[in-house]
This record gives structure tokens, C-alpha cells and sequence, in this order.
């Protein structure tokens, strides 16, 4: 169904348990133009927003609509002989090789159609839809060249708009050096010429850029070659992103945050130079347990001293056909509190309010408040904990997305 046919969601939904009110009290939310008009205890509801369609929510509890902040959700093909290959004791190394890695991603996303990556995508937007997801972030950096980055992008927009989800692009078009550039004396200085001097730019004036990411690593680009492409975005006035700090800290996190970098994400190597120089500009440190899981990686993140440093803490999914081919985001809270040590508080701040700000959408998403777009769940739950205690369960029993109920529905 597109999302203009889903019914509205317009009126008072009441019987409500806020997962912020620790009170335990009877909460409404009062729907109008598919915007929040106001929250608050059910006895308190204004006259006025009383009348007209109600809707009975038997004591649900309510979270905000969830934000899954990095993904890389449109791809051609699919990468599960890889991990069987890892699986059998290939390398990371042997696995490139033998014709795999991003560049498998690439040749597969190179060969599909518009069409047939926004159908791919479509199914696998289903499953983070089902668990609650209202907003998430798609990156384009498979690819690789302007045609096939622009279908990316192309088709993450679309999802947005047939899907009714707000959606962020972020161009990722130093994800890796293309296989045409390899081998090249300057390949990884040129193409990083091409992305800053071509690509990007296009793009950007296409309208299809919300912000601008690199892989920063060793087996990815430089330090100065990052900051080529920061400095390219800057000058157009989108806000940047990186990986950084997963295999090696290179710092690539105080780079970003130099450039005043809404998040910074993997950070397993993070250093407290990184840190802090996230924490003075404000940038949001997103965790990805997908892949730390995926790759059975045992170097945590400082989350101890980004803490101390009061660093928001945001996870996400990271879903990608390599090493992280999640599609839950309640999965990656629970193995942030498991793997990583997160407390349901945080757990929960994270997949919401701090996911929200490391997309730029704070004032708007992540939150339940008068004046912002729709986005909330209804949890078929008791307490909160649950929604990072169980796995595997689908507890989402009514989401209102975009001011559309877009699961489940009046009770």
C-alpha cells in the first residue's frame, strides 16, 4: 500500500503510558494535520481536542517513532556466500580475492536497474518498518561512480516517498576505490578528485544530498584525502558524518569533528583526543553492533569514558550486505546493552532522541511534543525493558509514522 492510502491518524489516542513519565500515569497524545498538537496526562486533555475520532490505546505503553541513523540499505545482490567463506577460515584479504568485499557490492549494484534495487530495498525496509522505525538515514557508496551513486540516491528518496518514512541520504562516495581506479599510480588521489570535484557537486545540485560521509581507515582513505572531501562539502553547506576509528585509530573522529560532524560512527579504536574533540563539537557518537558482532570483533568502544565525557550515544543497525545484515534495530539495542553494556535507558535514548541528532533531525524526530510530524509506537509490552529484552519478538502493535497509522490501528 503507498503511503497516501494508509488511514490518518488525526484525533486523541488515549490510554496511553509515556516511556518517559515515571509515574506510571494515563497519557494522551492528541493527532491534528498529522502533527502532535499536544502530549500530557489523559485528565488534562484540552476541550477542544477532545471531540472527534478517538483512539484507544488499553494502556499501551509509547515510545517515540524509532530512527535508524546509518544504514546502507540500497544494493544490488547480497553477500551471504562471503560469510560462509569467513566462516570456513578465509580472510578478509582471500575473501577480496576471490572477486568479494565491497567491490562484489559494487559490480552487483552496478548491474540493477533503478527498478530492481528499489524493490530489494523496499523488502528489506519492511522488516525495520515492522519493528517501529519512523525515520532512517540511506547511503549511497556502492556505486562508486556518479551514474550508479545518483541511482542510489535516486531510489533512497524514493523509498521516503512511497514508503511515507522520512528518510536522510547521505552520499558515501568515498566508501572505496572503484575497481577502474585500482591499480592506478594516483588511483586513490584521483578518484577522490573525481568525488570531490564531480560527483559530489552534481549531486548535491541534483537535491540529493542531505550529508556527506567517508571511510576513513587504513584500507580505505586517508586522513588528508577525508578532509578533501569535508572540505568539498563544507564549502556546499552540508554537514559530514564519517567512519572511523574500526580497524585503527587513524583519527578520523577529531578530523570529522573539526568539521563539526553530526556523528561519527563504528569508534571501536576511538581515542580520548577523538573523544573529546566530539564532545566540544557536539557530535554523536553512533554505535554499531551489527558489525562489531558480524566481524567477532573483541575491542569495544569507550563507552565508559564517552559517558564521562557526556558524548550522546546513538546505535543503529548499519545494515549492509558484508558485515552487518541486520534488520531490527530493537536486535542492535539489545546487543548494545549486551555486547557494549548500554543501560534500557540508554538503549532507548539511543535508537530515538540521539539518533535523531546525529541525522540533524532533533527538533523533529525522536520525540513526542507539540508541533512535530506523528511518529510513535505503541508497544504491545509491559515495561520498557522489554523492548531490548526480548529477541526476535515483533512487539510494535500500532505505529503512527509521518501522521499515518501505518501498523496496526485503533483498539
Amino acid at each position: 500500500m503507498n503511503a497516501s492510502e494508509l488511514p490518518s491518524a488525526d484525533g486523541l489516542w488515549s490510554g496511553l503510558r509515556l516511556a518517559t513519565d515515571a509515574t506510571g500515569g494515563e497519557s494522551a497524545i492528541a493527532v491534528r494535520d498529522g502533527r502532535i498538537a499536544w502530549v500530557g496526562p489523559a485528565a488534562q486533555v484540552p476541550a477542544a481536542l477532545a471531540r472527534g475520532a478517538r483512539h484507544e490505546g488499553h494502556g499501551a505503553l509509547v515510545t517515540p517513532g524509532l530512527v535508524d541513523c546509518h544504514t546502507h540499505l540500497v544494493y544490488g545482490g547480497q553477500r551471504a556466500n562471503e560469510f560462509a567463506m569467513r566462516l570456513a577460515g578465509a580472510s578478509y584479504e582471500e575473501v577480496a580475492r576471490r572477486g568479494g568485499g565491497i567491490a562484489s557490492s559494487v559490480r552487483a549494484t552496478r548491474e540493477a536497474s533503478e527498478d530492481a534495487l528499489f524493490a530489494s530495498a523496499s523488502a528489506r525496509l519492511a522488516s525495520l518498518l515492522a519493528d517501529g522505525v519512523c525515520a532512517i538515514e540511506i547511503k549511497s557508496g556502492y556505486g562508486l561512480a556518479l551514474e550508479h551513486e545518483r541511482k542510489q540516491l535516486r531510489v533512497a528518496r524514493r523509498l521516503g516517498e512511497v514508503h511515507g518514512l522520512t528518510v536522510r541520504t547521505t552520499f558515501l562516495g568515498a566508501h572505496a576505490l572503484p575497481p577502474e581506479y585500482a591499480g592506478r599510480p594516483n588511483g586513490s588521489r584521483d578518484y577522490i578528485d573525481e568525488v570531490c570535484g564531480h560527483m559530489l557537486p552534481t549531486l548535491a545540485a541534483e537535491g540529493l544530498v542531505d550529508a556527506v560521509d567517508v571511510f576513513c581507515e587504513r584500507i580505505a582513505f586517508s586522513l588528508e584525502e577525508t578532509e578533501h572531501v569535508f572540505q568539498s562539502a563544507q564549502a556546499l553547506g552540508l554537514p559530514v558524518k564519517v567512519h572511523a576509528g574500526q580497524l585503527s585509530d587513524m583519527g578520523g573522529a577529531a578530523l570529522a569533528a573539526r568539521y563539526g560532524a553530526l556523528s561519527c560512527d563504528h569508534l571501536e579504536h576511538l581515542s580520548q583526543a577523538g573523544i573529546e574533540a566530539m564532545r566540544a563539537a557536539g557530535s554523536v557518537a553512533v554505535l554499531l553492533p551489527g558489525a562489531y558482532y558480524t566481524l567477532r570483533d573483541t575491542h569495544v568502544p569507550p563507552i565508559d569514558a564517552l559517558r564521562a565525557a557526556g558524548v550522546p550515544l546513538a546505535v543503529s543497525t548499519d545494515h549492509n550486505p558484508g558485515t552487518s545484515p541486520a534488520l531490527s534495530l530493537l536486535l542492535m539495542a539489545n546487543m548494545a546493552c549486551t555486547l557494549f553494556r548500554l543501560t534500557v535507558p540508554e538503549a532507548l535514548a539511543a535508537v530515538t532522541t540521539h539518533a535523531a541528532r546525529a541525522l540533524g533531525l532533533q527538533h523533529t524526530h525522536g520525540l513526542i511534543a507539540p508541533g512535530v510530524p506523528a511518529n510513535f509506537v505503541l508497544w504491545n509490552v509491559a515495561d520498557s525493558a522489554e523492548l531490548v529484552y526480548w529477541v526476535g519478538q515483533r512487539a510494535a502493535g500500532t505505529v503512527v509514522r509521518e501522521g499515518r497509522v501505518a501498523l496496526g490501528g485503533p483498539r
